[in-house]
């Protein structure tokens, strides 16, 4: 697609130079292009602009397995009681954190994937404007988290989240060099922004089927009305759930073998 998106600017470009009376359309097309890449690189589940996860391979979901990932963490108050949840169900998830909390928690980081969890790649600071960087800022961004992540854990992640899932088509000749397979969701609960954990838990289950990528917090969780954070509340039922409708959670990594 990036490489179609370059050839029509320098087609339009040649067809100006031959046709000059031609230029509002070619315009129009580059500026329609130009918007499409856009969309793309805003819908976090698109697959147009790179190889993307947002469902399990096929053959992990002909083996009933679900993942659920964690986001933004590791957080020194939410993570260990996560943590224990997922032990108290045997159940073992992936965890995309953020480069820069795993270097002021590095046994914190260590602990998950100590327990048996996965530990990947969700950049290094989380940068509200991740989605404007260009090749550079993407290769140091990721690379940095990499490196962090790798020597605090020992284990190099082969997974890699974008903050919001907002990127731009420049972020995928970096994941090629690095080696880092995108990542989405197949559902998500916003757990960050709504506080009844009821609505959160409801979106999680709707229509939850094998293959599904469930997206969960534990950094940036928004809190119940007793300030509870949201996902120590959905994790219970939803792993229930779960266990009733005889899926299985796995990590990302296992899910690709």
């Amino acid at each position: 697609m990036v490489k179609g998106f370059l050839v029509l600017i320098i087609a339009s470009l040649v067809v100006v130079i031959i046709r000059p009376d031609t230029w509002l359309w070619a315009l129009a097309v580059v500026v329609v292009d130009h918007l499409l890449m856009t969309i793309a690189g805003l819908w976090p589940r698109c697959t147009l602009l790179g190889s993307n996860w947002n469902t399990l391979p096929e053959a992990s979901a002909a083996r009933s397995e679900i993942a659920i990932t964690i986001d933004d963490g590791p957080d020194p108050e939410i993570t260990p009681a996560v943590l224990d949840l997922l032990d108290r169900y045997g159940v073992k998830a992936t965890f995309f954190c953020i480069g820069e909390k795993a270097r002021r928690h590095p046994d914190l980081c260590r602990n998950i994937t100590d327990r048996g969890h996965a530990v990947e790649n969700h950049s290094m600071y989380h940068k509200h404007y991740f989605s404007f960087l260009l090749l550079g800022g993407y290769f140091s961004e990721l690379t940095t988290a990499q490196q962090t992540l790798t020597s605090i854990t020992g284990i190099r992640p082969n997974f890699f989240r974008a903050p919001a899932g907002l990127r731009n088509p420049l972020l995928d000749p970096v994941l090629s060099r690095l080696d880092l397979q995108l990542a989405s969701w197949t559902r998500r609960g916003f757990d960050t922004v709504e506080k009844n954990p009821s609505v959160v838990l409801a979106k999680l289950l709707d229509g939850l089927k094998a293959g599904d990528i469930l997206l969960l917090h534990d950094g940036n969780a928004a809190r119940t009305a007793t300030g509870v954070p949201v996902i120590l509340d959905v994790l219970p039922p939803l792993l229930e759930a779960v266990a009733a409708a005889k899926l299985h959670p796995v990590t990302l990594r296992e899910a690709k073998q």
